[in-house]
């Protein structure tokens, strides 16, 4: 029986630790979003319109990156404290290209790496016991 590859991503609207699911100890990467706090900053002296308009192309490049990650793998799972992850789910199930992933979501609080790499191993260990 062939190996499902699993990914888990811990996520909010400025960062996605992604963390493959493996035997192995898991690896941390990290893909950040472009708007930062200090772009907001300077976005909303200018004008609330621009910002909102460079806010929404920034979250589109930052979902899009976390997208092509996604697309190497069978099932997903998106987890975190704010609502990026279902803006991303919701991206995902419009695209055909993501139809065959198994993709779910589960909301938790702020996580250090520890814990994120904890949820992600017991997520999916569970998961193969309830088979």
């Amino acid at each position: 029986m062939k190996a499902t590859k699993k990914l888990g991503i811990w996520m909010d609207h400025a960062s996605a630790n992604i963390m493959e699911y493996t035997t192995e100890p898991i690896k941390i990467t990290t893909i950040n979003s472009k708007f930062t706090h200090n772009e907001k900053e300077k976005s909303i002296n200018k004008s609330e319109n621009l910002m909102h308009n460079k806010e929404q192309h920034q979250q589109a490049e930052y979902y899009k990156a976390l997208g092509e990650t996604i697309k190497k793998y069978e099932e997903v799972l998106l987890f975190g404290p704010t609502d990026a992850k279902v803006e991303l789910f919701n991206i995902l199930k419009k695209d055909n290209l993501f139809s065959e992933i198994k993709i779910e979501m589960k909301q938790t609080d702020k996580m250090n790496e520890d814990q994120q790499q904890n949820f992600i191993k017991d997520y999916f260990s569970n998961q193969l016991h309830s088979l």
